[in-house]
């Protein structure tokens, strides 16, 4: 695979509603959403709400445009979750009980090899890799900076047995890319663009890959708002956008699900499923179940079946931890206005 720093832009235009109806505006909810225009921290980006797949409210702040590509972080892992799915929907991988060894044959005998899929993908794979502790032997800083990538993630030892414990680091998602590219014989990103991308109408995209030319699965990805709560309006579909197929309802459901509690150490989710993180909202009293994906600086796609609705928000709080609680703000605003 040869070594290239990012994955060239697909262009073209612009998505989610380029073939929509025509936006639907909510006055309650857009002024709802200029609520934030005020924001003690200049750095919220922007903030879309659909309903039903129509766009109702929608506002950019700080300079950003409904044009701007966004790096959403580790919202990114979510799509690669979505990926994976797509991999297993066509035959190239055989399901998450398969090691990582399976595909990357020159994995067998590390601490990664031996990981099934499964555990990878609910950050249970065992390694001795913590992205909060920068001594940890699989940070994701010193991932980033190894020559080789691929022969850093072979050298991570193991602290846990596979499937024990929930340990977020950005090298587990990164491991789940290889898995990818390994299983089809393409980049993940490519991947991306015929088989996720280009069926949402996302024409214009970044997607960073390594030193190795392997996507980063982990994160690195860049979207238009607009085409970030598309993905999110096509995960509420159970696989199905404007009535195509994109992905098994089975896989959504699979992903969605959660299967480890994290509100022990996550004050903003309760449940993790398969890279996607869920909180039950308590909206005036009432129980709201939420999906959402999750980036670095409060970068969101909240999916909530309940209200037929979508709510994506892109920030630039990186490393800052009111990022996180001004977005699960602006979801219980909306939720609160948008009273069924």
């Amino acid at each position: 695979m040869a070594s290239f720093k990012a994955i060239v832009i697909a262009l073209g235009a612009i998505t989610l509603c380029s073939a929509a109806p025509a936006p639907d505006i909510d006055p309650a909810l857009n002024q709802a959403l200029a609520g934030f225009e005020h924001d003690e921290h200049p750095d919220l980006r922007g903030v879309v709400v659909l309903r039903d797949g129509r766009v109702v409210a929608e506002r950019y702040y700080n300079g950003e445009t409904a044009s701007t590509l966004h790096d959403v972080r580790s919202a990114g892992k979510s799509v690669t979750a979505l990926l994976v799915g797509i991999a297993i929907d066509r035959g190239k991988i055989h399901g998450v009980d398969d090691t990582v060894s399976t595909y990357w044959p020159e994995s067998k005998g590390s601490a990664i090899g031996d990981v099934a899929i499964r555990d990878i993908l609910t950050m249970r794979s065992g390694l001795a890799a913590f992205d909060e502790d920068p001594t940890s032997a699989g940070n994701e800083d010193k991932l980033d900076a190894a020559p080789d990538p691929l022969a850093f993630l072979l050298s991570v030892p193991r602290a846990d047995l596979p499937g024990l414990r929930y340990r977020y680091n950005s090298i587990t998602a990164y491991a789940a890319s290889v898995v990818v590219a390994k299983a089809t014989g393409r980049s993940m990103a490519n991947i991306a663009r015929i088989s996720l991308f280009e069926p949402l109408g996302i024409r214009r995209w970044q997607w960073a890959s390594d030193a190795a030319g392997y996507t980063k699965g982990q994160g690195n990805l860049s979207l238009t708002l607009r085409d970030f709560a598309g993905i999110g309006e096509m995960v509420r579909g159970e696989g199905l956008y404007r009535g195509r197929r994109i992905i098994s309802a089975g896989w959504i459901r699979d992903a969605l699900v959660p299967r480890v509690g994290i509100s022990d150490s996550d004050p903003y989710a309760e449940g993790y499923g398969y890279f996607w993180y869920s909180k039950v909202q308590q909206i005036n009293g009432k129980p709201v179940p939420v999906s959402f994906a999750s980036g670095n600086g409060g970068n969101k796609i909240y999916v909530i079946p309940s209200r037929k609705m979508v709510v994506a928000i892109t920030s630039s709080a990186y490393g800052h931890g009111y990022g996180q609680r001004r977005s699960e703000a602006i979801l219980k605003t909306v939720l609160e206005t948008d009273l069924p």
